[in-house]
């Protein structure tokens, strides 16, 4: 009776044990990009490839199209481990992990070359090491383009033809301060909300990228697109930073890797895709015009940057440090 007791104890502490563990490597990721966007095809590629390199060890279920929540919903969720993986722009990052908030500056970046060297270098393991204390460890950088205006009524050639719009923008105040230097209205709001938003004149006008602008349909209600290119974003690949610190060092390497192979891929389609994105726009009706001297647009970001670096003066460093990347 006793030994048979025990056969049965032992059973089930190896079946709880068993059960933690698979439940412990079986990891959610969260993104909001639909099928066939280039994030969430990268995403499942990184996916594939953890099961591949880990031997099966961690397995990561993807959940695309925002189908676990906002994205500042998930931010929080990965940070507090409820999810393990995410797919996040930096912009709602910002407000969270400062030295994040640095790539949010209009114009900090020459453009996306110079944004990926800067990442690449010190000033990236800055930014790195500042998310990860917030819980927010980023594993690759994706690319997200270059943002600018577009509305359904007039091109933007200078900053007076911002003067008076209500436009649509990531919650983030350095953004707001943006469209307020501009001379407009910035009106924060969910990026699922925009398309209607666009249609019925709650907003006139908002920005992004050339895909994000497509994919969502926002050319249909905003035919005027304005390469002003005043914000060049990353996303990254972000794990909790709990999770990754309990992984033995070859499933840290693994992990890693993994994202680094799926960060490659991503900004190959990216690459592909905002061609795509622009010829379909374009031969919609779509007017695109090119901005002649940014230089008026770059003059009106000072007190921006005033602002921002009185509020965050150790961080002067860091933006001296992007501005002399080469």
């Amino acid at each position: 009776m006793y030994k048979k007791l025990s056969t049965l104890l032992l059973g089930s502490v190896v079946g709880l044990t068993l059960m933690n563990t698979v439940q412990a490597d079986e990891w959610r990721g969260w993104n909001i990009h639909s099928d066939g966007y280039p994030n969430t095809v990268a995403m499942d590629k990184f996916s594939e490839l953890v099961a591949e390199k880990t031997g099966g060890d961690i397995t990561l279920k993807m959940f695309h199209g925002g189908t676990l929540g906002s994205q500042p919903d998930a931010i929080e969720q990965v940070r507090l481990g409820g999810l393990q993986i995410g797919n996040f722009n930096l912009g709602p990052i910002g407000p969270i992990a400062a030295e994040a908030n640095v790539v949010s500056l209009p114009f900090i970046f020459k453009d996306v070359a110079h944004m990926f060297r800067v990442l690449d270098g010190d000033a990236g393991k800055l930014i790195a090491d500042g998310m990860a204390a917030k819980g927010l460890l980023p594993l690759a950088w994706y690319d997200a383009g270059a943002r600018s205006f577009y509305n359904a009524g007039k091109p933007v050639n200078t900053p007076a033809d911002v003067e008076g719009m209500k436009v649509r923008v990531m919650n983030n105040d350095l953004y707001s301060g943006m469209i307020a230097e501009l001379g407009g209205n910035p009106s924060p709001m969910a990026f699922a909300e925009v398309y209607q938003a666009l249609k019925t004149g709650v907003v006139d006008g908002a920005e992004n990228n050339w895909p994000s602008y497509e994919a969502t349909g926002h050319f249909e209600v905003a035919g005027y697109y304005s390469l002003t290119q005043h914000l060049i974003i990353p996303e990254c690949i972000c794990i909790n930073a709990d999770t990754f610190a309990g992984l033995s060092d070859e499933h840290k390497a693994a992990v890693t890797e993994a994202a680094q192979e799926s960060s490659a891929m991503q900004r190959e389609l990216w690459a592909a895709r905002e061609e795509a994105s622009r010829e379909k726009v374009v031969a919609a009706g779509v007017v695109v015009n090119e901005i002649a001297d940014k230089g008026p647009f770059q003059a009106a970001m000072a007190p921006v940057y005033e602002n921002y670096l009185a509020a965050n003066a150790d961080l002067k460093p860091l933006v001296e440090l992007i501005q002399a990347t080469d």
